[in-house]
């Protein structure tokens, strides 16, 4: 019989299946709360309606169970055929009725869901393949899925902030997006620091940087693109 509870016993990966499900069940309550005509309203991604930040998230839960099944069986199966594979998808399911969408983003996360239910501890740290190329253990999918759904849920533009997600996803994120800068040489002459806290992120050698300091959730906001600071430059690009 198929178990009817997670099979992992790691209490760490356990937390953070719960944060990615808290997510997933946030992102169905925004989207709900769109009536079928709204779908085709502006999202907050420049050149995508609703429809496609749905179809994307939706997409997007296939896509990382079809990573959940390479660690589980160990036959490789990539998350996207290509990049343009990616994006006619999203463009296709952006075309589709308002509730065969909304059945795509609701059946593919219980898939999703039911994948990582059944993966045993043995096969979490398998290694899977982003569709960025990189090679991860197949725990890193929880994370990925956590970051696209509460940010995405913000994208609806329904009323969501980034201040409505929590604060140890925000931390993470901020460190991913931080890790991304230095990594492309984008953060040059730039230091963010957190009110919160006491770590400073950035160009932190650099005496003459810029200082972008404010709350967690101001200054994620506008890491991500999704907020100002003001007298603050834009955000280096961090996708």
């Amino acid at each position: 019989m198929v178990a009817r509870h997670d099979l992992t016993t790691d209490p760490r990966l356990q937390d953070a299946l719960l944060q990615a499900r808290r997510g997933t069940a946030f992102f169905a309550r925004k989207l709900n709360e769109l009536s079928d005509d709204e779908l085709d309203g502006d999202s907050l991604l420049p050149g995508w309606s609703r429809r496609h930040v749905v179809a994307h998230v939706g997409y997007n839960a296939r896509a990382i169970a079809r990573l959940i099944e390479w660690a589980a069986t160990g036959v490789e199966t990539p998350m996207y055929l290509s990049p343009a594979a990616r994006n006619q998808e999203i463009d296709f399911g952006a075309t589709l009725s308002p509730i065969a969408l909304r059945n795509l983003t609701d059946h593919a996360a219980v898939h999703l869901s039911v994948e990582w239910r059944d993966l045993p501890d043995a096969n979490w740290g398998n290694q899977v393949k982003t569709a960025q190329g990189r090679t991860v253990p197949a725990s890193e999918t929880v994370w990925m899925r956590t970051r696209e759904v509460w940010i995405h849920a913000v994208d609806l533009n329904n009323g969501a902030t980034v201040g409505d997600i929590p604060a140890p996803i925000l931390e993470r994120l901020l460190t991913d997006i931080t890790s991304a800068w230095k990594t492309r040489g984008t953060d040059a002459g730039l230091i963010i620091a957190v009110e919160e806290s006491s770590i400073r992120y950035g160009d932190t050698s650099n005496p003459d940087a810029v200082v972008v300091s404010g709350p967690l959730a101001a200054i994620t906001a506008w890491a991500t693109g999704r907020g100002t600071i003001p007298n603050t430059p834009i955000a280096p690009a961090w996708m």
